[in-house]
């Protein structure tokens, strides 16, 4: 089982970050934050390429986990990543990755999760699929 789920997109860097949000949107989600992590490593004197961090939730999914087991906490809310990536044979990519919910049974094997990390996963398959 894979942690991640992840995929090249022909988008610009931009492109990707905004059609991120916008497949967000469509699937009932919200944007909570994005962290711009070149522009915070740049400011301590890191160079990195482009990499943001789209934070985004659903309420009514993310009370349900915690009610379940409030340590799924640390892993909400949802991320995905979008990310310039140098290859030597491919040039510089950029990249669409989210983390799979379908991986929390691992990590919290006492909570009965039911069939809400699958379903969960494929929200989040669908977002990084249409966002690229």
């Amino acid at each position: 089982m894979e942690f991640d789920y992840t995929l090249t997109t022909t988008k610009t860097f931009d492109e990707a970050v905004q059609s991120v949000q916008d497949e967000i949107a469509k699937a009932g989600m919200r944007v909570l934050y994005i962290h711009d992590v070149q522009k915070t490593l740049g400011e301590k004197g890191f160079l990195q390429e482009p990499f943001k961090i789209v934070e985004f939730c659903n309420a009514k999914l993310a009370n349900e986990f915690l009610n379940i087991d409030v340590k799924i906490g640390l892993c909400l809310p949802c991320k995905i990543n979008v990310y310039v990536k140098a290859d030597k044979s491919a040039g510089k990519q950029t990249i669409i990755s989210g983390m799979r919910p379908i991986v929390l049974p691992q990590f919290f094997p006492q909570a009965d999760l039911g069939e809400r990390p699958k379903e969960v996963d494929q929200i989040i398959r669908n977002i990084i699929d249409h966002a690229k």
